[in-house]
Order: C-alpha cells, then sequence, then structure tokens
C-alpha cells in the first residue's frame, strides 16, 4: 500500500504510512471515498455494491487514524490497480475488446462497407455514450482523487503542517501536454509533411504511430522524413484489423512481429488499434511505453478507463493515458466542430496537474472545417505553454522523465529536502498542504534569478 503512495507523490518514505483493515470482503465492489470519488475493491465491515450507481459507502467515514498511521477501510495498492487496470467492467477481458460476436462480424465485414455506413454504425453502437455512470466524463482523474485524499488524511492524522513530495513534471512546470498522430491510410501517410510543417509552426513536435503491415507502404525514407525533424516514430498495431486482443497465443505472435517493427522503426513507444487493449497482456510487448488506455472511454468501442490522468507503470511498460476526446469521436460520434470541448477536457486535467494527451489523425483533419478546429487547438496549447506554464512534450521526452521521477529520492538536508537521483537537476520539490478542507500544492522557493512558482489548489 506505502509502495503504491510513494509511486506517486515521491515523497519521504516515513510519510506513508497506510495500514488496511483486517476482514476485507470476499468480492470487490463499488464505494465513495468523498464527494463523487468512487472506488473499486474489497471492503471492511460493510459489502461493497455491485453497481457505482445509487447509495455508496463512504470510505471516509470507516478510516480510523492513530500514532501516524492511517488505517482505511480497504486496500489503497489494490484498489488502485483495480482502476488502472479496469477490473470493474463487467467484462474486462471479454466482447468489449474485440471477442464479441457483435465485434467478430463488423470486423470481418467492415472492408465491404461504405464509409458513411461504417459511421451510421459506430454512432448507434455508441449511442448510449452519456448514460455510462462510471468512469466519470469528459475527464476522470478518480484515482489522482483517491490518493490526493490520502495525502489529506495523512497531513491530519500526523499533524503536520505541510509533507514535502517530488513534483510531478520538471523544472516545475504546472502540467504536461502531447500531441500524437495515429497514420491510418494512404492519404494520412502523404499529409504527414504537412502536418509537421504546420506543428512546428508553432512550436510543437508530436509522435506518429505507424501501421507496420497492410494499410499502406512503410520505407526507411519515410520514418527518417520525421524522425529528422525531431518528431517520433511509434508503432500502431499490426494491421489495424481490431483483432489483436482476440486470443491468447495469437497476440503472443502477433507481438513478435510488432517487436520486430518496434526495433526496425527505432519506435519506443505503441499504441493498439481503436484503443482495444489487455493490460495483463503487455509483458509480451517489448516496449518502454504505451498509449492504448483512455481515462474515460465512453467513446470508444472498449469501454472503461484506467481513471487516471497521470502516467502509470504496468509492469515494466508506462501507460501514458489518453486523456481528451479523439478527433474522430469529436467530427463523427459528437459532431461537433469546435474546440470547446478540448478546452473544458484542458482545464479539468490542468486543476489536477495531469498529463494532457490528444490523438489527432492525419486522415481526418484535411478537410477545412477540420483543419480549423486543429488550428485553433495548437494556437491555445501554445498559449498554455506561455501563460500556463504547461510542459509541451513527445510521449518519449515525457516516459523519459517518468521513468527518472521513479528513481529520485527525496532525502533530508540540514533541515531541509533535496532530490537525489539522475535527472534530479530538472526536478522540483513542492509541499502538499491543507487549508480550509482543500489540498493545496506549493512550490518550494528557487534562488532569485530563478522562476518562482505559483501556489496550485486543488477541488
Amino acid at each position: 500500500m506505502n509502495q503504491t503512495f510513494l509511486e506517486y507523490f515521491r515523497c519521504p518514505k516515513q510519510n506513508a504510512q497506510f495500514r488496511a483493515k483486517d476482514g476485507l470482503s470476499q468480492a470487490s465492489g463499488f464505494f465513495s471515498f468523498g464527494p463523487g470519488v468512487v472506488g473499486y475493491g474489497r471492503y471492511a465491515g460493510y459489502a461493497p455494491a455491485d453497481s457505482p450507481q445509487g447509495q455508496l459507502r463512504d470510505g471516509l467515514e470507516d478510516v480510523e487514524c492513530g500514532s501516524g498511521l492511517v488505517c482505511l477501510p480497504f486496500n489503497l495498492a489494490e484498489v488502485v490497480e483495480n482502476l488502472h487496470l479496469e477490473r470493474y467492467t463487467e467484462d474486462p477481458q471479454g466482447g468489449s475488446s474485440g471477442n464479441g460476436i457483435v465485434a467478430r462480424i463488423y470486423y470481418a465485414l467492415r472492408p465491404l462497407f461504405p464509409v458513411a455506413f461504417r459511421r451510421h454504425l459506430q454512432r448507434a453502437y455508441l449511442s448510449d455514450w452519456d448514460k455510462i455512470a462510471f468512469p466519470n466524463w469528459p475527464v476522470d482523474h478518480t484515482v489522482d482523487s483517491i490518493m490526493r485524499g490520502a495525502m489529506q488524511l495523512l497531513l491530519r492524522t500526523q499533524q503536520l503542517d505541510r509533507i514535502p513530495f517530488i513534483w510531478f513534471w520538471p523544472g516545475g512546470a504546472s502540467s504536461a501536454v502531447t500531441m500524437t498522430h495515429d497514420v491510418e491510410t494512404i492519404a494520412g501517410r502523404d499529409f504527414c509533411q504537412s502536418l509537421m510543417n504546420l506543428n512546428e509552426s508553432f512550436g510543437i513536435k508530436a509522435s506518429f504511430q505507424i501501421i507496420p503491415e497492410e494499410r499502406y507502404e512503410v520505407n526507411e525514407e519515410f520514418l527518417e522524413s520525421i524522425r529528422k525533424r525531431g518528431f517520433e516514430v511509434n508503432v500502431q498495431d499490426l494491421n489495424h484489423d481490431g483483432r489483436l486482443y482476440n486470443d491468447r497465443s495469437e497476440f503472443t505472435r502477433r507481438a513478435g512481429k510488432i517487436n520486430e517493427y518496434g526495433r526496425r522503426f527505432g519506435a519506443t513507444g505503441f499504441r493498439s488499434a481503436i484503443l482495444y487493449r489487455r493490460q495483463e497482456w503487455y509483458p509480451d510487448l517489448d516496449f518502454s511505453y504505451d498509449m492504448s488506455v483512455p481515462s474515460s472511454g465512453h467513446l470508444e468501442p472498449q469501454r472503461g478507463g484506467c481513471c487516471t490522468i497521470m502516467p502509470y507503470f504496468v509492469g515494466k511498460m508506462l501507460e501514458l493515458p489518453v486523456t481528451t476526446t479523439q478527433d474522430y469521436s469529436l467530427f463523427n460520434y459528437l459532431r461537433s466542430f469546435s474546440v470547446d470541448l478540448w478546452k473544458k477536457q484542458i482545464d479539468l486535467i490542468l486543476a489536477q496537474n495531469g498529463l494532457v494527451s490528444f490523438i489527432v489523425h492525419p486522415d481526418y483533419i484535411m478537410g477545412d472545417r477540420e483543419m480549423h478546429v486543429y488550428q485553433q487547438l495548437l494556437t491555445h496549447l501554445a498559449w498554455l505553454r506561455g501563460q500556463k506554464n504547461a510542459w509541451l512534450a513527445t510521449p518519449g521526452e515525457i516516459d523519459r522523465w517518468w521513468r527518472q521521477r521513479s528513481k529520485m529520492e527525496l532525502v533530508s538536508d540540514g533541515g531541509g529536502w533535496k532530490v537525489e537521483g539522475p535527472g534530479s537537476e530538472r526536478a522540483r520539490i513542492a509541499y502538499a498542504s491543507e487549508k480550509n478542507g482543500t489540498l493545496v500544492f506549493t512550490m518550494q522557493q528557487l534562488a532569485a534569478s530563478e522562476r518562482s512558482a505559483d501556489t496550485l489548489k486543488h477541488p
């Protein structure tokens, strides 16, 4: 339990003092942890609910504190893992990930369907998206809310004014923002150079996820044209047929080919087609990071979501969750040609200092309306960098930072604190405190020649 909290906050080990109550229920279920925060796992003293809807037992009522120790009515590490790995879903490894009969029929016949008819079927399948009770939409940060609620309990129990921790992002950045481009057709591939020109005009680098087989020709000249401009190349699925996770043995076979393409492409990141995923199978993939799990998957064929806006490790692989609505969903499911939803999601994520990650396909933004929306988004992202101290980075840069941060230590330094470990020169120390029932983060004052960070408040 304590290690999960330490991995999130990177605070001194002596401050992370949690224990689960005895007598946890055999079955997992839903409970709350304060207003609007839903957890999933085994629970002590009460049977957790079968549904996230309705009246839920509030875990805050069953917390016991004493001698600096917070005793929770659930196992913090278990609950966080359950949410990350989507174990709360009715069928976490079944029909929604491509095994269902409907999905099999659809992908078998998909090549025969006109594009307009495919979009009609997709909209019909997703028509109930706004009735899904959990995760939250348009952004879900349940894991982050649970972690911050746990931090508040530590402050109260240990009677501390503040607890130091290693700030989430380098240089004291308020949040991280990353742009990714999934290339799905020949037309999209051929538009990549123009898209890079546009991105560069705003000073924004991105990653391009390339399908290795069947969709279009991939040669070294094309890959190098991306890499030499400072953009990143990643692998997207194998052939984008929607069947990657249908069968365990077939997945193992395909993963071997995917890994070989990763080495050939010089890629350290992976994304599956259509954001299908089974995170328990990730050990077969030989990549540093994955980008296939939405924070809240209401508008994805596979529902669910990892319920966080922060990176997290799944074994050796780092997951960079998709935290905003895809362009395809925005244009075709919601039929919106405005940046308003994206701006709303950005504001919600920045309020929690999380990762703002986008999927924008070169294939779907070549029209005048779509291109206008994308240009507005880039303008806003550039504004965030200048006015909100957001860190605009490629997925690979975020992966490298988060791995460095995961190995840093906060150590006492003559009455103060310092960060030790590779990359610590980019790290910043922050303090968590509670004011009027609200968790507040304050950055440690820097030298006069450096920028002093603002105080960041959290709902």
